[in-house]
């Protein structure tokens, strides 16, 4: 099922697990004004902030922490 896509205007956007390897601009967002793709470690914090639009994402949760 396609996902509909939204222009990019969220400057704070929450994320699950579901949505890792997290990267900017998400799939739901569309592409004709977004900048390249740029994959965002969030695993070990719990947000991350991209680098070209100032976008915050906090991933629901927070951090994940592995068990070794």
């Amino acid at each position: 099922m396609p996902q509909e896509q939204t222009v990019n205007k969220a400057r704070h956007i929450e994320v699950t697990v579901k949505d890792l390897p997290l990267h900017c601009p998400m799939p739901s967002q569309l592409l004709w004004n977004a900048h390249p793709r740029v994959f965002l470690p969030i695993e070990e914090t719990g947000e991350a902030l991209c680098p070209y639009c100032g976008t915050r994402y906090i991933l629901k949760g927070g951090a994940i922490h592995e068990k070794h």
